[in-house]
C-alpha cells in the first residue's frame, strides 16, 4: 500500500510539472475549463451526500437561478451554496491565507448559509452518530481541544516536510473524524482538503459520487478511523489528484 501510496505521489509531481511547463494560459480557456471542472465538483460532493439534482440541473440552479420543479429548497441551496464555497477557497489559496479553525468554520458557514442558521459556522453541541459507521465522534466537550490537535499537527506535518497530497488528505481524513459539526461535515472537509491542494499548486479534486466510488470513499474513511490506517483513503485521494492532473492536461493540449 505505502509502496503503492509513493509511485502514485511521484506520478502526481510529475505531472504538476507537466502542466507548470504549459501556464500561463489563456485567461478565457481557464475561466472555461475551471468553470466546467468546478460544477462537475459541486455537483459530485452534493450527490455524495444525497442531493439528487443531476449535474445539467444543479448548472442551471448556480448560473441561471434557475428552479427545478420537484427538487427541495435544501438541495438548490446546497448546489448554490457549494459554488460559492469554492469561490471562497479560491479566494484564500490566492491570498495564501494558512489555514485555521476560523477559515474551516467560515467554510461550514458558506456550506450551510439558509440551510441551517443556528449551527452554519459552529461547532456541534449534541452527541451524534454516523449512519453506516461503527466509528462514533467524540463527545461535543471534546471537539475544541480535538481541533486544536488537529490543527497542531497539521502544522507539525508541514514542518517535517509531508507530501502536500498526504496532508491534504490528512486534512479531510480527520476532520471527518472529529466530526465537529452538526451537519456538512462532508462537503467541508472535501473544500478543506481542496484548499490546501490549491494552496500547494494542485488542481480541484473531485470525488465521485456513484455508488461504486462513494463505497470505496466511505470504506477507507472507516479503515482509516476504526483501525487507525489512513494510508487506504491517501492513496484515494493521491489517485484521484492524479487523474483530475491528467485530464486537466489532456484538455490544455
Amino acid at each position: 500500500m505505502i509502496e503503492d501510496l509513493s509511485i502514485v505521489l511521484q506520478e502526481v509531481d510529475s505531472l504538476k510539472a507537466e502542466l507548470a511547463t504549459l501556464r500561463p494560459l489563456p485567461p478565457e480557456a481557464l475561466k472555461k475549463i475551471a468553470d466546467a471542472l468546478e460544477m462537475e465538483y459541486t455537483y459530485e460532493s452534493n450527490r455524495i451526500e444525497g442531493n439528487t439534482l443531476t449535474l445539467q440541473e444543479t448548472a442551471l440552479v448556480v448560473n441561471e437561478g434557475v428552479t427545478i420543479s420537484g427538487k427541495s429548497m435544501r438541495e438548490h441551496l446546497e448546489a448554490i451554496n457549494h459554488a460559492q464555497a469554492i469561490d471562497f477557497i479560491k479566494d484564500i489559496a490566492q491570498q495564501k491565507i494558512e489555514i485555521s479553525e476560523r477559515t474551516i468554520k467560515e467554510i461550514h458557514a458558506i456550506v450551510l448559509h439558509g440551510i441551517n442558521r443556528e449551527n452554519a459556522g459552529r461547532y456541534r453541541t449534541v452527541p451524534v452518530l454516523i449512519t453506516g459507521s461503527t466509528h462514533i465522534p467524540p463527545q461535543p466537550y471534546l471537539i475544541e481541544k480535538q481541533m486544536e490537535d488537529f490543527i497542531l499537527k497539521f502544522q507539525q506535518m508541514e514542518k517535517e516536510g509531508i507530501h502536500p497530497v498526504i496532508i491534504a488528505g490528512y486534512l479531510h481524513d480527520e476532520l471527518v473524524r472529529i466530526h465537529p459539526f452538526i451537519d456538512g461535515n462532508g462537503r467541508t472537509c472535501r473544500l478543506l482538503m481542496n484548499l490546501y491542494l490549491l494552496l500547494h499548486g494542485y488542481i480541484l479534486v473531485t470525488l465521485k459520487g456513484d455508488n461504486d466510488k462513494k463505497l470505496q470513499y466511505y470504506k477507507a474513511l472507516e479503515k482509516s478511523h476504526t483501525e487507525h490506517e489512513p494510508n487506504a483513503f491517501y492513496l484515494l485521494v493521491a489517485a484521484a489528484e492524479k487523474e483530475a492532473l491528467q485530464r486537466y492536461i489532456q484538455i490544455i493540449k
